[in-house]
């Protein structure tokens, strides 16, 4: 099992893709996929060594038919002429014969247990008794396991590569849509894969919905060990879309995993060049990797506690803080600016940290937290600016507190802290909400040990999670990406009731403020923008994707709080956009069909009115409303 509180690489089965061993003790691996059309032998070749020279250790392809796997054929001759040895995979969706052939000439095939012998999915209700259930696996393994012999002859990788935007009728029927369907749906590949001792496999379960993504991928490690495997694991958030959006999502769902030491290769999915993923997954996998040889954390895990499903931790509610309140977010006072000015007012940080010192101007309605030293020097008029004061109080400060009479006190905490000295504290004042600091190598494993230790203790104070970084203005991506994987795992395990990210460096402090709203809507604990979930494009795009996500989100910016699905294909259109409440999703050469929901409203739509046509759709519904 996953240990909490140190950090170490799931074990894993080796498996050999090519010249690239994946799993074992090997690094994690890196990978992207091409967006060029598989027939097209040139364009493949360069952007594959574009994706290579950016460091991809493994390049994917799209190959929707024979034509287009047997190509592969020459891709991969162009390639080695170059003196490249990268292996290729093929990505093959709704045809297994197609699987058959790319098996010939890619050096692994990834296969899509929802649509490789089930039909395409139609969302509909089909009650499957026992037996006919069974037919079905016996069709399955019919099969597959001519498949699996063709991939012994030729020494051919297999990635069992699971979407939760393209489970089959017959697994939503049987589990729903939900991560035990998800993961039903790659064990019975592999339990046949172990029956025909087949080993040479990677497995993957991605979803756009991080928490659903981390919770399938933890329910699979965990099925997988009972049935005694030990397969590699490919990560990934699917859909995650592009730009800081992209990269903050990938981080959360990505960086939750690989800091419990599941994942043997990564990538990014961006709607961008794939090139352009590389960098991201490498910076990822590098801080994460950091947490190796740690010094050992000795926490206790809470009984109660359920990695695999957990829910939000019990808190008593302090003002808007913990309870079913969404999680707040702290912001350090902008010194240059004097005040942490935004435009958009739903990302309004809920607290700002001033120290000692009020800024110039205070804010309306704006509340503030104060150095517990200071705090009956200032004088804030509550009733002339709706402004508040609450104290924060380091833990060498914890004798003073029961000497302030307020509504709402802070107490800096981390695990190491003798637990006589703030147990008893935090039984006597409910209104005390912890700040939970770490400056161990491993920051996960210390702030989980010390939420543990407070719930083994009986506490329901709210906990508000501190992350420190350094970093430049030029650094910030590298800051929202660590600050994303740092919480990720945090919000997953249900113990986040605020984030305060700190940086000592010139970073703008919006662009801290930012990314902390940025990564909780990530986490789905508060929605505070419009998201987007777009794919990042194959060769199966009919159209101009690119240009397509810029278009929508430039006509919908001022829209708070929908989710739109921008998908290249049907592959994983309407399922991955199960919670969109509208979806764009090409359906040929130039033609793209509208959804709400699930449901597809308008047909073959040409591309250049589409988007006039969602907007026209979004409108209506608004004023049905």
């Amino acid at each position: 099992m996953i240990d909490l509180f140190q950090y170490q690489r799931r074990q894993t089965s080796n498996v050999h893709v090519g010249a690239v061993d994946i799993g074992g003790n090997n690094p994690v691996r890196i990978q992207s996929m091409t967006t060029t059309n598989t027939n097209d032998t040139e364009a493949c070749v360069k952007q594959a060594e574009d994706i290579i020279k950016a460091g991809g250790e493994l390049v994917r392809l799209t190959t929707q038919g024979s034509r287009e796997a047997e190509n592969l054929k020459n891709i991969n001759a162009g390639l080695r002429n170059d003196g490249h040895q990268t292996p290729l995979v093929a990505d093959v969706h709704f045809n297994p014969h197609v699987a058959d052939v790319a098996a010939l000439y890619a050096e692994g095939v990834r296969i899509n247990p929802g649509n490789y012998v089930d039909p395409a999915r139609k969302f509909i209700q089909v009650e499957y008794t026992d037996e006919e259930y069974e037919q079905e696996l016996k069709k399955i393994e019919e099969r597959f396991v001519p498949f699996l012999n063709i991939c012994k002859e030729h020494h051919t990788a297999i990635r069992i590569g699971v979407n939760h935007g393209s489970l089959s009728d017959r697994i939503r029927n049987r589990y729903g849509d939900t991560p035990a369907g998800i993961v039903e749906s790659c064990m019975e590949f592999l339990r046949i894969c172990k029956k025909e001792n087949f080993s040479n496999v990677v497995i993957s379960i991605k979803s756009s919905n991080t928490v659903v993504m981390v919770q399938s991928v933890r329910l699979l490690v965990d099925t997988m060990e009972k049935e005694g495997m030990n397969y590699p694991l490919h990560l990934g958030v699917t859909e995650a879309g592009e730009g800081e959006d992209g990269r903050i999502k990938s981080a959360v769902g990505i960086g939750a995993l690989l800091a419990d030491g599941i994942g043997d290769t990564i990538r990014v999915s961006l709607s961008e060049e794939p090139a352009a993923e590389i960098p991201v997954a490498k910076h990822l996998v590098d801080y994460i990797g950091k947490k190796s040889g740690h010094i050992i954390v000795p926490g206790e895990a809470n009984k109660d506690f359920n990695w695999i499903s957990p829910t939000r931790r019990n808190t008593q509610p302090v003002i808007n803080i913990g309870g079913n309140h969404v999680p707040v977010v702290i912001s350090s006072c902008n010194a240059i600016k004097g005040a942490n000015a935004v435009s958009n007012a739903e990302l309004t940080p809920d607290y700002i940290y001033i120290g000692s010192k009020l800024p110039k101007q205070i804010k309306m309605g704006q509340c503030y937290i104060v150095d517990y030293n200071a705090y009956q020097d200032l004088n804030v008029k509550p009733e002339t600016t709706g402004a508040k004061l609450y104290p924060i109080f380091p833990v060498s400060a914890m004798p003073f507190i029961g000497m302030i009479q307020a509504e709402l006190k802070f107490l800096v905490l981390e695990f190491g802290t003798p637990a006589a000295e703030y147990l008893a504290c935090l039984k006597a004042h409910p209104e005390i909400v912890v700040i939970c600091v770490s400056n161990q190598q491993n920051r996960l494993a210390c702030q989980r040990a010390l939420v543990h230790e407070m719930m083994n203790h009986g506490l329901h104070n709210p906990v508000i999670f501190a992350q420190m970084y350094e970093h430049t203005q030029a650094q910030k991506s590298d800051f929202q990406l660590e600050a994303a994987a740092d919480m990720g795992a945090l919000m997953m395990d249900g113990l986040v009731d605020g984030i305060w990210l700190m940086n000592n460096g010139n970073l703008a402090q919006q662009d801290v403020d930012d990314t902390a709203f940025n990564i909780l809507q990530a986490g789905r604990l508060r929605t505070t923008k419009t998201e987007y979930i777009s794919c990042p494009g194959c060769g199966r795009t009919l159209y101009d994707l690119r240009e397509t996500i810029a278009k929508i989100r430039e006509a919908t910016k001022e829209m708070k709080g929908l989710k739109i699905g921008i998908m290249g294909c049907i592959v994983n259109g309407p399922g991955e956009m199960a919670d969109a409440d509208y979806g764009y999703v090409g359906a040929g050469v130039n033609r793209v069909s509208l959804y709400r929901k699930q449901e597809c409203i308008e047909k073959n739509i040409p591309e250049e009115f589409a988007v006039e046509h969602l907007l026209k759709l979004i409108e209506s519904d608004k004023n049905k409303n």
